[in-house]
């Protein structure tokens, strides 16, 4: 039988670490992990044209530290600061206790999963051709360095009558082999005429000298 899972959640806290990273008592997770949500959605949602794939927080006593990775850093930051300053203004306000903000620029952005799964979504939301659309992805992905690539969109495609998926693929994507180097992500197209969900797997080669994390160093 074949079986699905999510290639970051197979590789979290083996090859791969926790995109939040801290520990509480019953008491406090529930609390902590909708504080953590509503950062990454707020951050998403501001910034939404900055690119940003991944956000990363960290707690320690009542400090707060968020890292944002982004491939358009000058968004964020604005004229001398001025924006990330206000960023971090609105955080304590949300949060209520002091913010730590750090800007992580992308190098390379078509080799992240969900900045290629948010620029396919982008172009269907401007009503460009879906099949070129897929294929002119996946070729600059592959440009970039790719070992292989994967994309798939479902939805009422062209404005059809009937929702189905098209996919294309290049390369290799060996999705269970912890070792691999998978970069996934997700994105919502928001047509005129319904939703178009597209999903994106990168194959970036071995993770370099990927030793699994002994349980002692994962608790």
């Amino acid at each position: 039988m074949g079986q699905k899972t999510h290639p970051v959640g197979f590789r979290t806290g083996i090859y791969m670490d926790w995109k939040s990273r801290w520990y509480a008592g019953k008491k406090d997770f529930a609390r902590l992990l909708r504080e953590d949500r509503e950062i990454r959605n707020f951050i998403k949602k501001e910034f939404y044209g900055a690119g940003i794939p991944k956000v990363e927080i960290e707690r320690k006593a009542d400090q707060l530290r968020v890292i944002v990775h982004t491939a358009k850093p000058g968004v964020l930051i604005g004229r001398k600061g001025v924006k990330a300053e206000e960023l971090k203004k609105r955080m304590e306000k949300l949060t209520g206790r002091r913010v730590g903000l750090d800007i992580v620029e992308v190098s390379r952005p078509e080799l992240d999963a969900t900045l290629v799964a948010q620029g396919v979504a982008e172009q269907l939301v401007k009503r460009a051709a879906y099949r070129r659309t897929l294929k002119r992805a996946v070729t600059q992905t592959m440009e970039r360095g790719a070992l292989g690539v994967k994309i798939i969109i479902a939805g009422r495609l062209g404005g059809s009558e009937i929702a189905r998926t098209e996919k294309q693929s290049r390369g290799s994507i060996p999705l269970s082999t912890l070792k691999a180097n998978i970069s996934y992500g997700t994105a919502e197209a928001r047509t005129t005429y319904g939703v178009i969900g597209v999903k994106c797997w990168v194959y970036l080669g071995t993770l370099p000298k990927a030793e699994p994390k002994r349980r002692e160093e994962m608790y």
